[in-house]
């Protein structure tokens, strides 16, 4: 299995937006009005962090490789290098980057609406890291870090994600 996983801020920030453009999810009219229901559990798949809590107890499992979203971003070569080699797969250089061409961002961003239709277009949007940086203000940045803390704060998935959100920043 391969968990990928993602800095909670960046997911609540693409969700907003996937929300709002998704019109059998419910929208919502502001930042603060969607923060509240991310935070309370009103989310239509339920919670980020009791999702990543649930995902923790297998983290150690031989059978799980856990990687960060921020990890493919930085260094693309060496996640698919990394995933190949957990799936026993080996690539030829040409393979490897032709892998890491076709599963960039731009590139599937590119081809979504031959691979995703009309709906490429929503699930496609920037595929960035920390766009939360556009949302966050002081108040939802300290109430986001103490969740993030209280449900996963010494786990292993937790220290990944904060090793790679807050160390690498």
């Amino acid at each position: 299995i391969l968990l990928l996983i993602r800095n909670p801020k960046d997911v609540a920030t693409s969700f907003y937006h996937f929300s709002n453009s998704m019109s059998p999810l419910p929208s919502y009219e502001t930042w603060d009005d969607f923060f509240v229901a991310f935070m309370s559990k009103k989310m239509p798949w339920g919670c980020y962090f009791e999702y990543l809590s649930k995902w923790n107890k297998y983290a150690d499992d031989e059978n799980v490789m856990t990687i960060t979203y921020e990890e493919l971003k930085e260094n693309p070569v060496l996640g698919v290098k990394n995933i190949a080699a957990f799936f026993g797969i080996s690539l030829t250089e040409k393979e490897l980057q032709t892998v890491v061409e076709r599963s960039s961002f731009q590139s599937m961003k590119k081809n979504s609406q031959k691979t995703h239709g009309t709906f490429g277009n929503i699930l496609f949007r920037k595929g960035g890291v920390s766009d939360w940086k556009n949302l966050f203000n002081e108040d939802h940045n300290e109430k986001m870090d103490k969740a993030f803390e209280e449900h996963v704060g010494g786990t292993k998935l937790g220290t990944k994600l904060k090793y790679e959100v807050y160390c690498k920043a």
